[in-house]
């Protein structure tokens, strides 16, 4: 793909390189399901695109129950968004995708939190038997010098201005990150006993809240970076370094790009980072197969603006 290509200058062959991609089996019915017993409807007074089931006799479009759904932007200018957005490794700022798309700051923003809605991944279980997963956490936000400060404003919490983000990383796979209140046991373990596989081999580093959750996973080992541990040399490597240079990414999309993320809607910037990474060229995918992923992800993920507005505002 490149910026000229007629699926981002052309509203019906981004329509049409959104249906082959959604539906590589034939049309399939967001109202009940079935696939490939729907007919085109080409009367002058259908718009392109229109299907009408003919099980249910419901009528859609390729973007019904999706992301884009019911919106004026066109959609060769979604896809282009989406392509930004999965071919930017450190993101792209919506100041960015409204100039380049030609749409009004607020409209931009809008796109870009539907398409990260879009970006989050089916939760099942990372590792497993012969795989390594690394987990850490890490604060994002305001200074850095004020990481350890204990005067923090009322909700505060990781030093003034900063937000707690932990993740985990499976080596040669994926990254899961969360919005978390704290680093205590009580918070992280039941997010790892719910997210990662027990036959996997944890490596995190020497913090007590792990210690007991570690016992339940194939093998727990740490290092310990206060004092300047970063790698011992067994079967597997037993370090955090993969987790760090996730962060590593993680902080500079956040410092040089978006500046500011805002708490309420941190989770989906955490998921941006999550898929592009989880999707990452290491892994033998490109920015061209990267979006087509997420395009096959936009079903069953609507985000209305007045739910984003909510959530800025809670």
């Amino acid at each position: 793909m490149n910026l000229t290509a007629p699926i981002f200058t052309d509203a019906d062959k981004a329509r049409e390189h959104l249906e082959a991609t959604r539906w590589p089996q034939g049309p399939i019915c967001p109202h009940c399901g079935v696939v490939d017993e729907a007919t085109a409807l080409k009367g002058r007074a259908h718009r392109a695109g229109l299907y009408q089931c003919n099980a249910c006799r419901e009528q859609f479009t390729v973007t019904v129950g999706t992301v884009f759904e019911r919106s004026k932007v066109p959609l060769n200018k979604w896809l282009l968004a989406t392509y930004l957005m999965s071919s930017s490794k450190k993101g792209i700022s919506a100041h960015q995708i409204g100039r380049t798309l030609g749409v009004t700051y607020k409209t931009a923003w809008f796109m870009c939190h539907r398409i990260r809605e879009a970006m989050g991944d089916n939760g099942a279980p990372m590792g497993g038997e012969g795989k390594v997963v690394e987990a850490d956490e890490t604060y994002v936000g305001g200074k850095e010098t004020n990481k350890h400060k204990s005067k923090r404003k009322p909700g505060q919490i990781g030093g003034v201005g900063k937000r707690v983000v932990f993740a985990l990383v499976e080596r040669n796979g994926r990254a899961r990150s969360f919005h978390v209140a704290n680093v205590s046991g009580k918070t992280l373990n039941p997010i790892l006993r719910t997210n990662v596989s027990r036959k996997t081999d944890l490596m995190t580093d020497d913090a007590g809240q792990y210690r007991n959750v570690g016992k339940e996973f194939a093998s727990h080992e740490t290092v310990n970076h206060g004092k300047d541990e970063y790698v011992r040399y067994a079967k597997p490597i037993i370090t955090t370094n993969t987790i760090e240079s996730y962060f590593a990414i993680l902080k500079r999309g956040i410092m040089g790009t978006f500046h500011h993320v805002s708490e309420a809607h941190l989770a989906r910037y955490l998921a941006e980072f999550d898929f592009r990474y989880s999707n990452r060229i290491a892994l033998g995918i490109g920015d061209t197969m990267r979006t087509n992923e997420l395009l096959r992800q936009i079903g069953g993920k609507r985000l209305t603006y007045r739910r984003v507005g909510q959530a800025a505002h809670a």
